[in-house]
This record gives structure tokens, C-alpha cells and sequence, in this order.
């Protein structure tokens, strides 16, 4: 059943989009009560899919609620090649082996946000791995190199002397012949990904196929340290993240991310985030703490969001050890600062004497707490091992 409800259509065209080529004519669709196949594409070119990748998921969800059909292409052939559209540099071809190993938990990390049982799943390998070289070059012809190194980022590159490699240019007649594969009518992706998204509308009227309307999401999301979101800068939050740990990083990304977090990333209500502007001018921590259970409810559920909740709080709002941490058996009399490196909590013995110094190694052992003055220390008795303010560890003694 396709709904053609004038509010959900409004905040599907203009919530997190950049751009929509063809506006008027998707907005006519979707008010008809058309069903329209909507495509979307995503390299594994890492195991974790992470937040910002959430926004173009979250506006195939917001199709689904509508009835439309969700149209999801794995890119485990073009993943080999590499997609530079929002990289300085060439990405690294990856080998099928390490597309597989990527792609293991994709199904179940996409099934967060969108209903897999209404979606058409395909491997792009089905068709691409097929095409000849007279095929591959009949999608060359329809572009010019002009409009390949034209782009901002390719331009750049040659402007600054760096290596573009030919097979880059490949790339967008992959991801363009996708959409003739599966006859799509709307394209999602992110802004770096225009170029490739309108190859796809040239590469159909070539097939005399009717070309997409493209769905540009944007803008791109920042990650914890401030820069875009990137497996390869280690500053995601991950779908697959432990709710403590969603949690956590959510709690220490920069105050300034709070509300367009809450618009791009969850779908929390226009009105409810205008409350929040209001109440993040008095209080920036209340609303964060908010923005992180709501996401941690959305990805696995609310009880479990609501045990990060309390169990952030506790840990450090009022400097108690949490329930869940990591728990190891040792020798009676083992040296403290061995148990600590081995399980990673301290780099080296010079780490452990500083923090000894500086106070910050404290034990609880039953309701006694204590701080940890000889760097010298062995394992004597069971307790709770607290690191500075976010390393913790429970520690069991064996004294036979």
C-alpha cells in the first residue's frame, strides 16, 4: 500500500537532502501514489558500516514507510575497485578475499535501519563481472575524459601531481550500469557522489531505459574528532558498537554536533529538536545525553539504551566502576603493572609508574577504595581496578 501523505512526503524531500535532480517530478510521483524503485549502493570496503553512512539509509527507510520499494546493491565487485569521489589520494584496490571477509555482518548491519524482507538485495558482481571489453567500452563512449577529471577532487589531485589512476575512471560506469540493472527510478547517495549518480541517468537513456531521479543526501556528517566520519580515521560510531560504547563516543564528540546529529542521524521530530535547541542553550550535556540513548535505542533497543544511559552516568558522573567491565582471573602476588599491560589497559611499565605517581590508579576491594602509591604492587586481594577516568577492570585473585 503506497501512502501519499503530503507531511511525510515533505520531510522525505528536504531531511537531510543536499539536492534532488528532478524534485518536482518526484514530488508529483510520490503524491500519485506511484510505486517507485528506489536504488541504493555501498562498498564494503570496511566490515563496520558506521553513523554516517546512516544518512542515506535512513532516507531508504523513509521511502519504505511510504511503500515504495527499497532497491539495495552491495557493491562486492566495485568494492575491489575503489570509489576516490571523496578521497585526496587513490583508494587501495581491495582483493575479493578482503571484500568477503568485509562483507560477512553486512546484511545484519543494514537490517538496523531498513526492513531487509522488503528490500531487493543484489551483488553488482552478478552483472559487472559479465560485461565484455566491447561492452565496457561502449559505456566509455557516452563520457568525455573532461567530465571524468573536471570533478573538484580530480582536478585537484592532477593540479598537485598526484597519480590518477585509469581504472577511477571506470568507476562511474559501474556504479551508473548498476542503475540500468535494476531499472531504477530514484537514486540515493551522498554528495561526493553526484558525478557517478547522474553517469547512472546518461548510461539508462543510453539503454533507452527512463533516467533516475537522483537523491543527493548530505551534508556529510562529522566524526568524533571533528573531521568526516571515516573507517580510515578511526572516528566512527559503529552500527555494530556495544551500546556502552555507542554510548561513550557519542558522549565525547564536540557539543557543536549535538542538534545536526539529531536531524541527519535519527528521525526524532522537527518540533522535538527545536525544544532541544532551546534547552542546549542551559544545558548542552542534557541534550547529548538524549542524542546518545536515542541512538543507542535505534540500534539496539531501548532497554539496552537505557542501561547505557544509567551506566554512563555512574561510571562517570559518580565515579563508580561499571558493572560490565572486563573481567580476568590471576596468580596470587602477580605484579599489578604485568596484569595491566597484558590486557592493555597501560602500554608499558613507564605508563603504570606515571599514572601511580599522578594518583590516577585506584582500587576498590569490597566497599574500600584506595589508591594504588607503589609501582611495585601485586595482586594480593580481589578487586576493581579503575585507570584514570575510562579504563576499568575486575580482577580475581587465585591464592591457591
Amino acid at each position: 500500500m503506497i501512502s501519499n501523505d503530503s507531511k511525510k512526503i515533505q520531510e522525505l524531500l528536504t531531511r537531510g537532502v543536499d539536492e534532488i535532480i528532478g524534485k518536482e517530478e518526484l514530488e508529483q510521483i510520490l503524491l500519485s501514489g506511484k510505486k517507485l524503485r528506489i536504488k541504493f549502493g555501498i562498498d564494503p570496503t570496511s566490515p563496520n558500516i558506521h553513523l554516517g553512512r546512516s544518512i542515506p539509509l535512513l532516507k531508504l527507510r523513509d521511502f519504505q514507510n511510504l511503500g515504495h520499494k527499497v532497491i539495495l546493491i552491495v557493491g562486492d565487485f566495485t568494492g575491489t575497485i575503489g570509489d576516490t569521489s571523496d578521497k585526496d589520494a587513490e583508494r587501495p584496490m581491495l582483493s575479493e578475499k578482503q571484500v568477503k571477509e568485509n562483507l560477512q555482518t553486512y546484511k545484519k548491519q543494514l537490517a538496523k535501519i531498513i526492513d531487509i524482507g522488503k528490500t531487493e538485495f543484489y551483488f553488482n558482481s552478478k552483472w559487472l563481472k559479465k560485461l565484455n571489453f566491447s561492452q565496457i567500452g561502449e559505456l566509455a563512449s557516452i563520457f568525455s575524459v573532461n567530465q571524468f577529471i573536471s570533478r573538484d577532487l580530480i582536478s585537484r589531485r592532477l593540479k598537485e601531481g598526484k597519480r590518477v589512476s585509469l581504472h577511477e575512471t571506470l568507476y562511474p560506469l559501474m556504479q551508473g550500469f548498476d542503475s540500468v540493472a535494476v531499472k531504477s527510478d530514484v537514486e540515493i547517495g551522498g554528495v561526493d557522489q553526484r558525478f557517478n549518480m547522474l553517469a547512472g541517468r546518461d548510461i539508462q537513456k543510453h539503454f533507452k531505459q527512463k533516467e533516475q531521479i537522483v537523491c543527493i543526501t548530505g551534508p556529510i556528517i562529522e566524526g568524533l574528532d571533528g573531521r568526516k566520519m571515516s573507517s580510515s580515521w578511526g572516528n566512527t560510531v559503529n552500527f555494530l558498537d556495544t551500546p556502552e560504547q555507542m554510548y561513550g563516543k557519542i558522549m565525547s564528540m564536540k557539543d557543536d554536533f549535538v542538534i545536526k546529529y539529531f536531524k541527519l542521524l535519527t528521525r526524532v521530530s522537527f518540533e522535538a529538536i527545536e525544544e532541544y535547541k532551546k534547552i542546549f542553550e542551559k544545558d548542552p550535556k542534557k541534550v547529548k545525553m538524549d542524542l546518545a540513548e536515542t541512538i543507542v535505542a535505534m540500534y539496539h533497543g531501548n532497554e539496552e539504551a537505557v542501561e547505557a544511559h544509567q551506566g554512563w552516568k555512574k561510571t562517570f558522573e559518580l565515579g563508580e566502576i561499571p558493572d560490565n567491565v572486563k573481567h580476568v582471573r590471576v596468580k596470587f602476588k602477580k605484579p599489578l603493572a604485568d596484569i595491566l599491560i597484558e590486557e592493555g589497559l597501560v602500554e608499558s611499565r613507564s605508563e603504570f609508574k606515571r599514572l601511580i605517581e599522578s594518583g590516577s590508579i585506584k582500587i576498590k576491594i569490597k566497599q574500600e577504595e584506595r589508591k594504588i602509591l607503589d609501582p611495585n604492587s601485586l595482586a594480593e586481594e580481589s578487586g576493581s581496578l579503575k585507570i584514570g577516568k575510562k579504563r576499568f577492570i575486575k580482577i580475581e585473585v587465585e591464592k591457591n
